[in-house]
């Protein structure tokens, strides 16, 4: 497989994403649901932004690991957030994740009026096996 990280500037780098990701002849692709603050027990966290927001990472994280896959292989990655404002002051700890892994990925962050009963933050991916 080949992986190829296409940005034209520089900026998007201190925002913790690429404009683009070309992955050549993967061996397998993994295409995540968006995975949010809900326990191992399907209950929905009420939570502030900061909790939901390391919920949300680590069970991505155990889903992607739990498929056999590695979190340095996510090439794209959809944020749904209730509240923007409340995401950015947090937004550290995504970049330290993100940093962490050693992901490379094409990004979305959408605000939308509501997800899922509480839930204020969701993370969606598509991860490729390297």
């Amino acid at each position: 497989m080949e992986k190829r990280v296409i940005n034209p500037w520089q900026w998007q780098d201190q925002r913790s994403y690429a404009q683009a990701v070309e992955v050549k002849q993967p061996e397998s692709i993994l295409y995540c649901s968006g995975q949010a603050a809900i326990s191992t027990d399907g209950i929905s966290s009420n939570s502030d932004m900061k909790t939901q927001l390391l919920q949300a990472l680590e069970n991505l994280e155990t889903v992607i690991h739990t498929a056999g896959y590695s979190c340095s292989g996510i090439v794209r990655l959809n944020i749904y957030t209730t509240a923007t404002a409340e995401l950015w002051e947090c937004f550290d700890i995504f970049r330290e994740w993100i940093a962490r892994h050693g992901v490379q990925q094409a990004l979305t962050l959408l605000e939308v009026k509501s997800l899922f009963e509480t839930l204020k933050v969701e993370l969606e991916a598509t991860v490729v096996k390297t």
